[in-house]
């Protein structure tokens, strides 16, 4: 099911909370929703459609990806400038990022999984990941 996305940053602002096999309806919710805005959007965080889980959904070149309890296990030791947008806040904002990240997440089936990001997926990685932290660029 596409969801409204959620602008509320006091809500944005909060932690997620690890994610079981009874979220998979969010999980799919998520992947539906990003599905939808692919035109104007490569990742999307549970809190950005009102659920405090920890799930995202990125586009990995061009195929979507959903990770549950995902975590940033390494990253590379040089960094970026960047500027990014949100379809929670408007305009572009100003951050830093990593070459490229490594994390451990939970697939659709609750397999675990490890899988290294480069370049821009690596970036919309972290930028989801920010979220499920409560982080706002």
């Amino acid at each position: 099911m596409i969801r409204p996305i959620v602008k509320d940053i006091l809500f944005l602002q909060r932690k997620a909370e690890k994610a079981g096999r009874k979220d998979t309806s969010e999980g799919r919710d998520l992947y539906d929703t990003l599905a939808a805005h692919s035109e104007d959007c490569v990742g999307l965080a549970a809190n950005m459609i009102g659920s405090t889980k920890a799930i995202i959904a990125v586009s990995d070149n061009g195929h979507l990806l959903l990770m549950y309890n995902p975590e940033i296990t390494k990253a590379s030791p040089s960094t970026y400038e960047t500027e990014e947008g949100c379809l929670s806040l408007s305009g572009r904002r100003p951050c830093r990022r990593h070459d490229w990240v490594e994390v451990r997440y939970e697939d659709e089936n609750f397999h675990k999984k490890k899988k290294r990001f480069q370049g821009f997926t690596a970036e919309i990685v972290q930028h989801e990941m920010d979220h499920l932290a409560g982080i706002l660029i």
